[in-house]
């Protein structure tokens, strides 16, 4: 009975160190890259963004991040702030990561710029392309207790004394608060060299600098200030779109005489090298936000146009993208 005993206990102990040891093996094998099952969508992803807390790359990340948790469309996935020469440093990163299958990158036209007037050879058509989410129109802003109340007036301050009017946009040059600025002065008679632009690191720097009138205006996407703007602590003199924006007391330039109209686009990117299994999956778990109500809820919370686009013509829209941004720097001799 003792040795029965002791042969029973032996085993009993080999199965439990084997159980053991498949679960540590199964604890491992889900630490690698991206985790996937039938209906789990994706986990361990991780969201890069490529500027400051508070700025539009950041709230499009987590507004989307947010929506596809509480569906179940992937486990929780971290976000976080890479901060530096307008979006330069963390598309750096992206590129360095190639291979990488659980990172993506919210990014959009002011990376694009970025990349030029920084001297970066990172593109972003070089980076693997998953979806153009929204484009938003751009607007400018002032304080509340602005001396000017109108466009017209903003015009008028501007054409007199360029150099009176300092204008602050939350990105680089070459980003779309900064592209937006030069090319409304171009349409309005302003030398776009003689502008007085201040470059702010996203969205949140920028409103403390216009709340603190260290600027006379603000270039930006409006989703951004939705609260600042109800709230009266800022007005918005116009829109950059083709229509009026929903909520916003506020023209559109082409309706205040200026021929101008300009829009801001969002985007998604992966490091380079990823195998087409991993590109696809992301993709459809992109595709799956994109269908969800409370996705559609918030293009109209913040003011943007559903723009989604994947595949080969988001690649091909990346390449354009690229092109034109550098000819309009060339032209403007910042790149």
């Amino acid at each position: 009975m003792a040795k029965w005993g002791t042969m029973s206990r032996t085993g009993s102990g080999s199965r439990v160190r084997a159980l053991l040891l498949l679960a540590l093996v199964g604890l491992l094998v889900a630490g690698c890259g991206v985790t996937r099952g039938e209906d789990e969508g994706l986990h361990r992803v991780r969201m890069m963004v490529p500027n400051s807390p508070g700025g539009g790359y950041d709230l499009t990340a987590r507004t989307a991040v947010k929506i596809m948790e509480d569906e179940g469309i992937t486990g929780r996935v971290e976000v976080f702030n890479v901060i530096g020469a307008g979006g330069t440093v963390a598309m750096a990163r992206l590129m360095n990561e190639a291979g990488n299958d659980d990172l993506m990158m919210m990014m959009g036209l002011g990376v694009v710029g970025a990349g030029y007037t920084n001297g970066s050879t990172a593109r972003v058509s070089d980076a693997t392309a998953l979806a153009k989410v929204v484009e938003e129109q751009e607007g400018i802003l002032v304080p509340a207790d602005s001396p000017l109340q109108t466009i017209d007036d903003f015009v008028a301050a501007w054409r007199a004394d360029p150099a009176s009017i300092t204008i602050g946009g939350g990105s680089s040059p070459g980003g779309p608060d900064h592209l937006f600025p030069m090319e409304t002065a171009r349409a309005v008679g302003v030398d776009p060299n003689a502008v007085n632009y201040v470059s702010y690191d996203g969205g949140g720097d920028l409103l403390t600098a216009l709340l603190g009138k260290k600027i006379t205006a603000g270039t930006s996407g409006l989703g951004e200030y939705v609260d600042q703007i109800e709230a009266g602590q800022v007005r918005v003199l116009a829109v950059s779109g083709n229509e009026r924006v929903e909520g916003v007391d506020a023209p559109t330039l082409t309706e205040a005489g200026v021929d101008l109209t300009f829009t801001n686009w969002r985007g998604i990117l992966a490091p380079p090298g990823l195998s087409d299994g991993v590109k696809a999956d992301m993709v459809e778990a992109l595709q799956k936000l994109h269908g969800t109500t409370e996705w559609k809820e918030a293009l109209v919370k913040n003011g943007w146009s559903d723009a989604f686009m994947t595949g080969p013509e988001f690649e091909q829209f990346l390449r354009d993208q690229d092109e034109r941004v550098s000819s309009t720097l060339a032209e403007l001799g910042l790149a």
